[in-house]
């Protein structure tokens, strides 16, 4: 009895501190509920997304729990943080702490090597490689192609025409904008062929486990698998004509990351990393960009007097040049106005509502434990229309980038920022000034439809954003 009462006492000590140590460690995992197991809230958040009520949605979590929750979305423990700081938390953090979280619908179809998947020197590294590729002194010396492919598409799609929906027809621009330059696909049934299958795999990339039929996921997996074929031998087409010097280093992005060398000669990406980032970028500069000028061209249809700004300097510009004549990167640089613009829209609809990252250790922040495994999800437009931030968020004001000094650190993110800034920001502000340029000095437009949209994930104005367009008299 004596032996049984003295191990008691022993081990009541480390009991309770076993108990105050679990206590403690429970209280700081932010508040919150994970909800139905599997389901958790991701039926409502999907719901509020293509209702466009998202941040509705979230807004009311946070009037409950504060700026830091937990919640259980597409089957996984995640944490819900909001704000500025928690911008930074996520574009700055390193690789050790956090890594990017895609779904598995996306893994699949981009492949396990693109630069959404990787950490630490294989991030830096295949990001260095596109960077060199997409920066602006690389650019330049293709705004003449893309003014090219601007031109023959409004003469193949716009011209003549009384009524056009915009959405589709933006998406077919930056397909071939991407072909011509990031592939030199020159148009042909090779590059129609490319499209149809692109179009197909594209479906079900952003789609996830909870809402994705099986059948819409199988079939974007067969195009995927399709696209990586035809994207492989455009590999192996470029790596011939780099070995019988046929084409220049800069032909291309494929060419320029085929010829990339480190110090001791070797290739600096694998074939699969080519591949991968290849199909990566052209994802990337189809949806979002094309996003991006469709609501551009809805802003400018709602709002005459910066419509009115915005032709104002595109008409200066087009008064400078002979008929026929190329813009040039100067002329770009006189687009400030026009940029202002784009900024204003992109603020108020930024194509990407949010993004998933994975803890990879037991993290801190805002004095909340985020456990290991665990995802955090973060979301753009919650700073982007946060009056403290920007007033009046609601109306439409593109001086507010007059100086782009006075926006606050990581609290306009469109493009992301810090370390994880979009390597494609400099192509998406070249193609999208050259598009806004032809159309707003050749054409007058008015809606056919509502103002409304919705996001599946991404945004999509009412049906697609059909047009009337009437041909602009040319002074």
């Amino acid at each position: 009895m004596n032996i049984f009462l003295t191990s008691l006492l022993f081990l009541i000590p480390i009991i309770f501190f076993i108990l105050s140590r679990t206590r403690k460690s429970s209280k700081r995992i932010p508040p919150g509920s994970l909800g139905i197991p599997v389901i958790g809230q991701s039926l409502g958040f999907l719901r509020a997304m293509r209702a466009n009520t998202a941040e509705k949605w979230l807004h009311e979590r946070i009037k409950k729990y504060g700026h830091v929750s937990k919640l259980s979305l597409f089957g996984k423990p995640t944490v819900f943080i909001y704000g500025q700081p928690a911008n930074k938390f996520v574009l700055s953090s390193n690789n050790s702490t956090l890594v990017n979280q895609q779904t598995e619908s996306t893994r699949m179809i981009l492949g396990d090597r693109n630069l959404l998947e990787l950490n630490g020197a294989d991030h830096k590294r295949v990001r260095e490689a596109l960077v060199s590729f997409l920066k602006p002194e690389s650019l330049k010396q293709y705004v003449g192609k893309m003014d090219e492919e601007v031109r023959k598409h409004l003469e193949m799609h716009w011209q003549g025409k009384q009524q056009v929906t915009v959405l589709p027809l933006m998406k077919i621009l930056t397909f071939n904008m991407i072909c011509s330059l990031l592939f030199g696909l020159e148009e042909g049934t090779r590059r129609d062929k490319f499209l149809a299958c692109f179009q197909e795999m594209i479906k079900g990339m952003w789609a996830v486990p909870i809402n994705l039929p099986f059948t819409r996921y199988n079939r974007s997996l067969r195009q995927s698998a399709r696209v990586q074929d035809m994207v492989k031998e455009l590999v192996h087409e470029r790596r011939v004509q780099l070995e019988q010097k046929g084409a220049s280093s800069h032909k291309d992005l494929i060419t320029f990351l085929l010829s990339m060398r480190d110090e001791d000669g070797k290739e600096v990406l694998t074939e699969n990393e080519i591949m991968h980032n290849v199909i990566l970028s052209m994802v990337a500069g189809y949806d979002t960009s094309s996003i991006a000028i469709t609501f551009i061209i809805r802003q400018l249809a709602n709002e005459p007097a910066v419509c009115e700004g915005v032709l104002q300097e595109q008409q200066e510009i087009a008064k400078s040049k002979n008929s026929g004549e190329s813009l040039t990167w100067a002329d770009l640089a006189k687009m400030k106005y026009t940029w202002r613009v784009a900024m204003e829209t992109l603020r108020m609809v930024p194509p990407v509502f949010g993004s998933f990252r994975k803890a990879l250790t037991d993290t801190e922040y805002n004095g909340y434990l985020i456990p290991k495994g665990w995802l955090i999800f973060w979301v753009i437009p919650m700073t982007h229309m946060d009056s403290s931030i920007f007033p009046e968020p609601s109306k439409f004001n593109p001086s507010r980038f007059e100086n782009q000094a006075s926006v606050p650190p990581y609290s306009f993110i469109p493009f992301g920022g810090g370390p994880r800034m979009c390597p494609g920001y400099e192509f998406a502000r070249i193609e999208t000034l050259i598009t806004i340029h032809y159309l707003v000095t050749r054409y007058k437009w008015n809606l056919c439809a509502d103002n409304s949209f919705s996001r599946d994930p991404m945004p999509e104005p009412s049906q697609g954003l059909p047009i009337k367009v009437y041909p602009r008299e040319i002074s």
